[in-house]
């Protein structure tokens, strides 16, 4: 885990380029810094392998002061990867990626295999790639080059300074897409830094928006888009990506879905939810009034108990007319798998599933390109 406690960067020349940072970057997540030019994101960046020092303040990684770490030995620990790329030109793909196993003296049985085993990883033939050089290959294939490059040593943190900038627009969506599919076999802690927020709200788990050398916003994709905390960040993520990232309420309601009625018994309902594959299931009166959920696991452990004991009523009223970005902060607020919607007398009119959600969520962070393979 790295946090960073009240850290300052001041020049020589009386510029204050960070002001009081607090932040910690989320483990095994894709924390996406990101701003307008000379926001500080690039120099947050570099303070993590103190390729520049911070004037005060304390940054930790996994509990230790940065400063005790030997520089060094802090870099070979953490991947680097450059928009510019950085590829040795006069070195073959193989000794590229084996820089850094090298260095900590892998033997070269070691070595061979996990180069090996990176090249397939991005769909790079070991038997073709392996021996040729960086100028044989697309820039497309060398940013995965550079990807893997500071992979290969298996560090637990990777930079990323806008790598994917410099590509053009096909092979940039193919390495955004291939970075989230990668990272969810990695699961590295990985800092990246962009001016794309189209970029930041794709990849992102954790996106940190800066200004002025401060943190104006950090949250979740899906927190910052429903919920822009100023006019400043309203107008940086665009108004149309803040209008188009949901359809209405009324456009995702499942009116089909199944429900039960308060003399239903505990045994009925069970069997109902076992037979739909669902753990929440909303309860409704005899005049189709909605009066809450209950929820599998409950029943399963109180076979005996009445129904009317399980039923639980906590999130916040659902509308057929509100607008769906409450429902996203609802859905961010309340970790239920199901949302009842209610008519405006109070009837059950169907409900938005969190699963259903997330694939709206997905399929606009993915930016209709989510299903690309690496290619050349």
């Amino acid at each position: 885990m790295i946090e960073l406690k009240g850290i300052n960067k001041i020049y020589d020349d009386g510029f204050q380029a960070l002001k009081d940072i607090d932040l910690t970057f989320e483990e095994g997540k894709i924390n996406v810094l990101i701003g307008p030019s000379g926001c500080g994101k690039t120099t947050t960046m570099k303070l993590l392998n103190r390729l520049t020092d911070y004037t005060d303040g304390d940054i930790l990684i996994d509990d230790q002061n940065m400063k005790q770490i030997n520089p060094f030995e802090l870099r070979r620990q953490m991947g680097y990867v450059i928009q510019n790329i950085g590829l040795f030109p006069h070195m073959s793909i193989f000794d590229n990626v084996a820089t850094v196993p090298k260095l900590l003296k892998w033997n070269k049985h070691k070595i061979r295999e996990r180069v090996d085993e990176l090249l397939n990883m991005v769909n790079l033939d070991p038997e073709t790639y392996r021996n040729r050089y960086p100028a044989e290959l697309s820039g497309g294939q060398q940013q995965r080059i550079g990807v893997i490059r500071a992979l290969a040593a298996e560090p637990s943190t990777i930079l990323m300074d806008e790598p994917f900038s410099a590509l053009d627009p096909i092979s940039r969506e193919q390495l955004q897409d291939e970075l989230t599919k990668l990272q969810q076999e990695i699961n590295k802690t990985i800092i990246f830094v962009t001016h794309d927020m189209d970029e930041a709200i794709k990849i992102a788990d954790q996106i940190i928006l800066m200004k002025d050398g401060e943190i104006v916003q950090k949250g979740a994709p899906q927190e910052i888009l429903a919920n822009p905390a100023n006019e400043f960040v309203t107008e940086f993520i665009g108004e149309d990506r803040l209008e188009n990232v949901l359809p209405s309420i009324q456009d995702m309601i499942q009116s089909d879905y199944p429900s039960i009625s308060l003399n239903t018994t505990v045994e009925q309902s069970i069997q109902l939810l076992s037979r739909y594959q669902i753990s929440d299931i909303p309860v409704v009166d005899e005049n189709g009034a909605f009066n809450g959920i209950v929820n599998l696991f409950d029943l399963l452990n109180n076979k005996r108990t009445d129904l009317k004991t399980f039923i639980h009523d906590t999130l916040p009223t659902i509308t057929e007319n509100m607008d769906s970005h409450r429902l996203m902060q609802i859905f961010h607020e309340h970790k239920s798998t199901v949302y009842p919607i209610q008519t405006k007398e109070g009837n059950l009119a169907g409900v938005v599933e969190r699963k259903q959600l997330v694939h709206l969520l997905h399929q606009f962070y993915m930016n209709k390109s989510g299903d690309s393979e690496w290619s050349s």
